[in-house]
């Protein structure tokens, strides 16, 4: 016992010698390790610095990249099909290739913050989940809830950071895979050592196509990182490059209770040559090292995306001329990041850190709307010719910058205090011009300026400890507020520049939440179960609506989340693991008047629309180093309503995953199915579309070839 106590120590002390806080992680195992021996996690998401996840007063999970490679992720959704209280929903308003994450009982994609390797991925605008790579990573960290210390105002109900392996790692690998729909690609990635310099390089290239009508991405990606050692530490630098096209599906319309069935479930009224494409290149750079007595991490990044669209979606459910209204958009935003902070221990007991960030986001948009005539069946693509005259023009520029502080103190050996404190500074300036008619006039909104303190306070009790083993229970308060999302919609522009040229902003959304729980681990730290509870009030939440046809955005007035999450993992003999999670969430609308279908409606009480009741998973893997790899994975979600009336109710759904394999020599052939029940339901809703929704894809199969070396 002693024996595995220091192995783990001596683990987590070349984890934190060799991981830059943000971004870099140790090599993980190879497909030789067996998983019999316990490997401690690690995660920066909560406090920047390396931590193990049971030491933390939050509810933070950590999925190592070998076990994403185990079970045969190679999406956002899949990597976190057995996290706990977290539903990705595939597809959506960006793209078959993008995903709309749950989280504390919220379906939105703009109300969580995505990070690479410590860079929100999209910056101050909203989660680039489209162009997200899960290929080659360290480990994927979930922080449910929000990070109003660490990322300010750039996060609320949750953050997901995923980790790449460092230029430093070892081994590499070279995939091919084909599958269902004309789905293929192929990825390869390996270390490239240059003297006293570090390179590694992965590229991938894929197919996905669908069951749906004209609906597929064809995305490439390649990352180049090198390190260098310093003195007193370590220097990295990053160049990260996605292109993707996307063939968009239609989102399915609902009439009273439930969907209509004028529309077949994979009817594409999308334009004839559709299609919704995107670029993004990242410079990501930084160092760690020693500055006097303390420990000193800087990380930036530069980023420049493109946005292409010509799209279009129902209006009217009639085959009438003129039911369907179509956009054609052009989109470019530069993004820069920067944080810096230090890290002293200033006793024993006592760490001590502080920093400052600040994230720069500029878009600038050209648009166009117009109407043309779709079938409601689907039966052929109109053909429709692209506006070649964009007159709505978007600008939005965004700066946030925070200082914040945090101390972590031990006063005794079983009881740690948190507390961090943040200066948020935010400032918004946007200017629109021209209208849906072509008039061309300009008008410019008046920028919005916010200085707001944010915080957390936490505590952690660990009540019974044996060598690995322990039982501890924790309690948090987080204060923190974000400003109202902003996604260049073309209905956002009308209303504001063409019509009301003094127009305001939306106001930030703010929260304050408070959570408890506990964390356990068993037998020799193989069997661990979490439990937790919380409680937010939420104001000015941002929901979609519609003016005059196009989408658009407004607050929403106070709303309350309320939820129970656990989680039980156990790891057995012979590379032998499993999970199970359940869930359950109560988000309502706490007092919110408006105006729906022109009546005055009041919506208090009422559950928000497409967040489901329930949530539960459970999986098991068994994958020795060689051998035969099999497992499967059960997911429920529950019921849910799919309008804010609360009067069209959705049926809770089972989706399953089972996969099976074999190992020999660093080859693998495995094959992998998804939702195997075919379930095709309702799982997100468009922003585009009035009660319009996304449906889980179709049943998925691939078969993959994987050398490693």
């Amino acid at each position: 016992m002693n024996r595995l106590v220091a192995a783990l120590a001596a683990r987590l002390v070349a984890i934190a010698a060799n991981v830059d806080a943000a971004s870099q992680d140790p090599a993980q195992p190879s497909i030789q390790t067996p998983r019999s021996v316990v490997e401690e996690r690690v995660e920066v998401i909560a406090t920047r610095v390396p931590e193990s996840p049971r030491d933390v007063p939050a509810p933070v999970e950590v999925f190592l990249g070998s076990e994403l490679l185990d079970r045969g992720a190679h999406d956002l959704r899949s990597a976190l099909a057995l996290a706990t209280g977290v539903d990705i929903s595939p597809g959506g308003d960006n793209g078959p290739a993008s995903s709309v994450p749950e989280f504390w009982g919220l379906r939105e994609f703009d109300a969580f913050l995505l990070v690479v390797d410590g860079v929100p991925w999209g910056g101050a605008f909203n989660p680039d989940l489209a162009t997200i790579s899960v290929e080659d990573i360290a480990r994927v960290e979930v922080l449910r809830g929000p990070a109003p210390v660490t990322y300010g105002a750039t996060s609320f109900v949750g953050v997901i950071n995923v980790v790449r392996k460092p230029a430093a790692a070892a081994g590499g690998a070279v995939s091919l895979h084909r599958g269902s729909f004309g789905s293929g690609g192929g990825a390869a990635m390996l270390r490239v050592p240059t003297g006293n310099w570090d390179s590694r390089v992965s590229g991938e290239v894929e197919r996905q196509g669908y069951r749906d009508d004209r609906t597929s991405f064809v995305r490439g990606h390649v990352l180049w990182r090198t390190s260098a050692p310093l003195k007193t530490g370590q220097w990295w630098f990053g160049v990260d490059g996605t292109w993707l096209d996307q063939k968009p599906a239609s989102p399915h319309p609902q009439i009273g209770q439930t969907l209509t069935p004028l529309v077949p479930i994979d009817a594409n009224q999308n334009p004839d040559n559709a299609f919704l494409n995107s670029t993004r290149t990242a410079l990501m750079s930084g160092f760690a090292r020693k500055a006097g007595s303390a420990d000193w991490t800087l990380t930036g990044s530069f980023s420049r995306a493109t946005q292409d669209q010509f799209r279009g979606f129902l209006e009217w459910l009639t085959d009438t001329p003129g039911n369907a209204v179509g956009l054609r958009e052009k989109i470019d935003l530069t993004d820069v990041y920067v944080d810096s902070h230090l890290a002293w221990s200033l006793t024993p007991t006592v760490r001590f850190i502080a920093g400052g960030d600040y994230v720069f986001g500029e878009g600038t948009a050209h648009g166009a709307t117009f109407e043309y005539d779709a079938p409601l069946d689907g039966a052929f693509a109109p053909v429709v010719p692209e506006p070649t005259d964009l007159p709505i023009q978007i600008e939005d520029r965004r700066q946030f910058f925070g200082g914040y502080s945090m101390v972590e103190w031990r006063p005794t050996a079983r009881l740690r205090i948190d507390g961090g404190v943040r200066l948020n500074v935010t400032r918004e300036l946007r200017e629109g011009g021209g209208n849906p008619d072509g008039g061309g006039e300009e008008g410019e909104e008046p920028g919005d300026t916010h200085v707001r303190p944010s915080g957390s306070a936490g505590v952690m009790f660990t009540a019974w400890s044996r060598d690995a083993d322990s039982v501890g229970w924790y309690v948090n308060y987080r204060d923190t507020f974000k400003p109202a999302a902003f996604d260049f919609g073309l209905g956002d522009a009308g209303e504001g520049a063409g019509e009301d040229p003094d127009a305001e902003l939306l106001e930030p959304e703010t929260a304050r939440s408070v959570e408890g729980g506990m964390k356990s681990r068993w037998l020799d730290g193989r069997l661990e179960a979490d439990v937790s509870v919380f409680h937010m009030n939420f104001e000015n939440l941002v929901i979609a609506q519609s003016i005059n046809g196009l989408p658009s955005l407004a607050n929403a007035g106070t709303e309350t989340f309320d939820g129970l999450e656990g989680a039980v993992s156990m790891s057995f003999a012979r590379s032998v693991s499993a999970r199970a999670t359940y869930s359950v969430h109560d988000a309502t609308f706490d007092q919110y008047q408006t105006v729906l279908d022109g009546v005055p409606v009041d919506l208090s009480g009422k559950r928000l629309e497409m967040s489901a009741r329930q949530l539960a998973s459970f999986g098991v893997i068994a994958a020795p180093p060689n051998g035969m790899v099999v497992g499967g994975e059960v997911n429920y979600v529950g019921s849910r309503y799919l309008n804010k009336r609360n009067t069209a109710r959705a049926d809770g759904y089972f989706s399953l995953t089972l996969m099976g394999g074999y190992r020999i020599h660093n080859w693998e052939v495995r094959v992998d199915g998804r939702n195997l029940t075919n379930a095709r339901p309702p799982v997100s809703e468009s922003e585009l579309g009035d009660s319009q929704y996304y449906l889980l894809p179709a049943r998925h199969v691939d078969v993959t070839m994987t050398k490693r070396f």
